[in-house]
């Protein structure tokens, strides 16, 4: 009886050592045949950097003169729109508002920048509803037509590194929740700006 019982506990413990050193070998092939998960962590669309966007002279909607470099340094949210700023534009200004704040401490390393793409004025209560977003005319610059879009430009809220490259954009219907944890994981490993 001792030896059967002892005969039981040697099968159990040889089957258990046997899984333990099969299991990852049938792991890793169940995941190279039936898909790994996902390698990328971000949820807005990384942009093939190829150059540093132009540094080219502009003026802000009170007539100042203003050009991209001066915010580098900065990681800067940026949409761009009609200054009618419709209700998708609004939505982006204020989307770029609240993920600004919600960085907390480091919120002063992000600008936010809306290129205006025609030569309408925005209304005093955007002005005034999204102050301290900076309001740029762009209609017709260089800077434009260096932005890529999938569809239109309007859709998109895009992500300027501190060295000026233009190296993300977020989808139409963004997740405000996403887009903050993608701002958050750049700030942090981020030793520029």
């Amino acid at each position: 009886m001792l030896k059967e019982s002892s005969q039981k506990t040697n099968k159990k413990k040889l089957s258990l050592l046997m899984t333990v050193m099969i299991a990852p070998i049938a792991l890793s092939y169940m995941l190279f045949y039936w898909g790994a998960p996902s390698t990328s962590v971000n949820y807005g669309e990384l942009i093939k950097v190829e150059q540093a966007l132009p540094d080219v002279v502009l003026h802000k909607t009170n007539g100042e003169a203003f050009n991209i470099g001066q915010l580098r340094g900065k990681w800067v949210m940026l949409v761009v729109d009609s200054g009618e700023c419709g209700k998708l534009c609004r939505e982006q200004l204020y989307y770029m508002r609240q993920v600004r704040l919600m960085q907390n401490k480091k919120m002063d390393r992000i600008e936010r920048v809306w290129l205006i793409d025609d030569n309408k004025t925005p209304k005093n209560d955007i002005k005034e509803d999204f102050k301290g977003t900076i309001f740029i005319n762009a209609q017709e610059s260089k800077l434009l037509k260096e932005i890529p879009a999938k569809v239109s430009q309007h859709d998109h809220i895009y992500i300027i590194d501190p060295i000026g490259n233009l190296m993300m954009r977020f989808p139409k219907d963004i997740d405000p929740a996403k887009m903050a944890k993608d701002i958050k994981r750049l700030l942090k490993v981020s030793r520029i700006g």
